[in-house]
């Protein structure tokens, strides 16, 4: 007879995890914190589940992902987009933590999406700093937004001045630890020359695909780009044959070969040494 398989459900919050566990409607909370993810781990490894489903939730999740994938369970970090189109198929239209952690097991069942690879501790680290350098940048240019309009004040245009300089050495300090990660790490400094070896391809578009798409090297080209995001879909039906559209996918990845495809063009446009 058939072994019925396991999926466990896992809604994360900033402070919470809602727990389910699928077909057996177990339900449970834990604080989402180093000594309750411990204890989780711990209780799932009895229950020796066949798929483990977590959103992505920007952030939340990475520890628990990690502590999971360490203890080598089956876990898959899934899209939340996709997890919510098939709770409107199933007409779960409300949402609360129990109930999206039941939809998340019944889609780990229905799906059987890809188990996640454990990221060396380097590669976390790496991580890590490109998440500080995207938050950064991302300050910078709202610095740079409020400067085109100005204030009148002259202490609050000093204000923004201050911090727009602040923030350029912040990001120029993390450029340094991203530059001394690579040439310690012999592996990823060859890996680093090949992906400079592409037209567009700077050192920050190369040390990003190399930390937030670990799977390069591994898929083949269809693969790759789908998982990216930036494989056209057809959307075609009976004799219409409709626009290709991209969608989903890493969007820290999307945006830096976004930017290397624009220093490309740019390049071959005007010549010089244009990268992203």
């Amino acid at each position: 007879m058939r072994k019925q398989e396991v999926a466990v459900g896992i809604d994360v919050s900033k402070l919470k995890l809602d727990i389910a566990v699928m077909p057996k409607k177990k339900l449970w909370q834990a604080d989402n914190d180093e000594a309750g993810i411990r204890s989780l781990v711990k209780r799932l490894s009895a229950i020796n589940p066949d798929f483990i489903i977590i959103e992505a939730t920007g952030g939340y999740d990475a520890s628990l992902a990690g502590a999971l994938a360490h203890a080598k369970l089956p876990v898959s970090v899934v899209n939340p987009a996709q997890v919510r189109n098939y709770a409107k198929a199933t007409g779960t239209l409300a949402k609360t933590g129990s109930i999206d952690s039941i939809i998340l097991a019944q889609f780990g069942l229905a799906v059987r999406p890809e188990r996640r690879e454990l990221k060396d501790e380097q590669t976390q680290e790496l991580n890590e700093l490109l998440m500080c350098r995207r938050q950064l940048v991302d300050m910078l240019t709202m610095e740079k937004n409020r400067i085109k309009n100005p204030p009148k004040s002259k202490v609050a245009c000093s204000s923004i001045e201050k911090n727009m300089d602040f923030l350029k050495e912040q990001i120029k300090e993390i450029d340094d630890l991203l530059k001394d990660q690579m040439n310690k790490n012999g592996v990823w400094r060859e890996r680093e020359d090949l992906l400079k070896s592409v037209p567009g391809i700077g050192p920050i578009s190369a040390v990003t695909l190399m930390g937030c798409l670990p799977e390069l090297g591994k898929l083949n080209r269809k693969q790759i780009a789908a998982l990216v995001g930036v494989a056209p879909f057809n959307r075609d039906s009976g004799r219409r044959s409709g626009k290709r559209y991209v969608f989903g996918g890493r969007k820290e990845v999307r945006n830096v070969l976004y930017m290397a495809a624009v220093a490309a063009l740019l390049k071959e446009k005007f010549g010089g040494k244009t990268k992203a």
